[in-house]
C-alpha cells in the first residue's frame, strides 16, 4: 500500500485488520474502523460496502471524535434520529 487517502476504494485496503462496531446490525448501520500501518491514522468504512470509499482520519481527529462522543458532544445527533415514537 503506497498511499492512503480519503475516497480510495476499500478493496485497496484489504490487508488491514477491520473492527466492526458491536452496534452494527441489519438496519444498515454498519461501521468498521482499522488502524493504518506505521501509525498514519485510522480508516473508516461501511461494512456493507467494504469495497466502497474509505474515509481516512489522523490519530488526533479520531481522538477528538472519540473523546467528544464520550463527553456527550454529539448526543444531539441521536436525539434527532429517535423521533417521538
Amino acid at each position: 500500500m503506497d498511499r492512503v487517502e480519503n475516497g480510495m476504494p476499500g478493496a485497496s485496503l484489504s490487508d488491514l485488520s477491520w473492527t466492526k462496531s458491536r452496534r452494527s446490525g441489519p438496519a444498515g448501520n454498519c461501521v468498521e474502523m482499522a488502524v493504518l500501518p506505521a501509525g498514519d491514522g485510522v480508516a473508516v468504512r461501511n461494512s456493507r460496502f467494504p469495497d466502497g470509499p474509505v474515509l481516512v482520519y489522523t490519530d488526533a481527529e479520531i481522538e477528538a471524535l472519540v473523546l467528544g462522543v464520550k463527553d456527550g458532544d454529539f448526543d444531539f445527533l441521536l436525539e434527532r434520529t429517535q423521533g417521538d415514537g
